[in-house]
């Protein structure tokens, strides 16, 4: 079968004009410009896509067949093209015969060539397949605008799903752009509206919790590389080519196909003069094929300046993915669990905006795995939102799994927090001397949230950093009435 990518090549159909035109319309649309006017940071997310747009109508062309009718007469007028002038005219009447079968619309303006011409010449048989062609290049021309059409309106209704995803949860966990275009990657999901409304749902309690928030930050970049410029700089000088205007003449150096009119070959120009190639002419112009000289005048030097020296001291402290238990044991339910949930929210929008990993282990009776930051991490976000937190608490198992995760490669550099509320059993040695030995060896980080003034001392002292959330009433009494 004659698919519509080959037929746009047999006929120099420029199928890239087309679809960067439907690309662009779908941009100008309404409703996108008022998403993008609301949502300026998903403006570059969505832009970043397009690329991957492009590729996918290229493939869709490229999988279209052509209508058996168009595909005949393609068929056809290649064949004709072979023939002599004699030959033509011998199967003239059967190629007028099977362009009425297929009901090109070519077919009753050739069967007005041969009616209105009693000699047939070679210069009639010139315009004949001229004017066959344009036929032909008029149809395929449709045909693949028709098909961009349909392509538009189902990307359309799929952009319009994914920006309202997009703009229900960009507060909740957008902070730059690098989280934007995160957010937008993990949106090509297929989520209903019930289930997103968790994470806005939680992401409203996260908000009426400041200080729950501004401890996630505090967590997240505790290993924030600090870089420090020197002063007082010593000036520089750098060597750059730039380009500009030579001082010579412009020079004719080769040929290009563009649309030019002020440099077109005569040849080219002859043809305007010609009516039967006039609409030919005009093709090849909005298709830029027109042969024109290539003219040369830019020239390249170096250009010197100077800048200051700007050398820096960096302590290098690599921000590597967060590995977070938490506990779901029956003593954290009610606010604790809510607590809980939102502060992992919080640290997801912390690894979203800084490009790492976010992985949740809850621990109770077994340990159950989400990661928050792949492709799948708005569905996996869900998923744990709708947890119930119940059961005993299981710490050992928990540090178990972390351990286990942190001696994988791409977990090499990961921090590790737990939140609880540190009611439990004391930790086997045999667990403490493997984290020690992390902490030691590897340069691990262990981070302890606790939700209780309760928590077991004896268990906390295995953690390089404590962060203190007390969820008792009194607490939040006074966290309210500071505010």
């Amino acid at each position: 079968m004659l698919t519509l990518d080959t037929l746009n090549v047999m006929l120099a159909v420029s199928e890239e004009g087309l679809i960067d035109e439907m690309i662009l319309a779908l941009l100008a649309s309404p409703q996108l410009a008022l998403f993008f006017e609301k949502f300026p940071r998903l403006k570059n997310a969505i832009a970043s896509d397009l690329p991957r747009w492009r590729d996918a109508l290229k493939s869709r062309l490229k999988e279209t067949d052509v209508p058996p009718d168009l595909a005949e007469e393609v068929l056809c007028y290649q064949q004709s093209q072979l023939l002599s002038t004699s030959q033509f005219i011998v199967t003239l009447p059967q190629i007028l015969a099977l362009l009425h079968k297929v009901q090109s619309p070519f077919a009753a303006q050739a069967q007005h060539l041969v009616d209105s011409n009693t000699t047939f010449t070679p210069a009639l048989h010139t315009l004949f397949l001229q004017r066959w062609r344009l036929s032909l290049v008029v149809q395929t021309t449709s045909l693949n605008q028709q098909l961009l059409e349909d392509e538009r309106e189902q990307l359309l209704s799929e952009v319009q799903e994914r920006m309202t995803l997009s703009g229900q949860l960009e507060p909740v966990l957008v902070e730059n752009e690098n989280a934007a275009g995160r957010l937008w990657d993990m949106s090509a999901g297929q989520l209903k509206r019930g289930d997103y409304q968790l994470i806005v749902k939680y992401g409203e309690f996260l908000s009426q919790q400041p200080e729950l928030m501004q401890l996630a930050e505090q967590l997240g970049r505790s290993r924030q590389a600090k870089s420090v410029p020197k002063k007082d700089s010593p000036m520089e000088t750098y060597r750059t080519l730039v380009r500009e205007p030579s001082t010579v003449p412009e020079q004719v150096d080769g040929l290009q196909r563009s649309d030019d009119i002020l440099r077109l070959l005569p040849p080219e120009l002859a043809t305007l003069g010609i009516t039967e190639l006039e609409y030919e002419f005009y093709r090849r112009l909005v298709e830029k094929q027109l042969l024109t000289y290539r003219l040369h005048g830019d020239a390249w030097r170096e250009k010197i300046s100077e800048r200051p020296v700007v050398h820096q001291d960096v302590d290098q402290q690599p921000r590597g993915p967060f590995i977070v238990c938490v506990d779901t044991s029956g003593s954290m339910g009610g606010f604790n669990e809510q607590c809980a949930k939102a502060f992992c929210l919080a640290l997801m929008r912390v690894a979203l905006a800084d490009n790492r990993r976010c992985f949740i282990m809850l621990f109770s009776s077994e340990v159950v795995r989400y990661e928050l930051s792949g492709r799948q991490g708005l569905e996996q976000a869900i998923r744990f939102l709708s947890q119930r937190f119940r059961g005993g608490t299981d710490l050992a198992s928990c540090f178990r799994a972390i351990i286990e995760r942190m001696q994988e490669t791409a977990w090499a550099d990961a921090d590790a927090v737990v939140i609880s509320d540190f009611i439990a059993q004391r930790l086997p040695d045999e667990v403490v001397n493997k984290v020690k030995d992390l902490q030691r060896v590897h340069q691990h980080r262990f981070h302890a949230v606790a939700m209780s003034t309760h928590g077991k001392p004896g268990i906390m002292r295995i953690f390089d950093h404590i962060w203190r959330f007390d969820t008792g009433l009194r607490s939040r009494l006074l966290r309210r009435w500071r505010r």
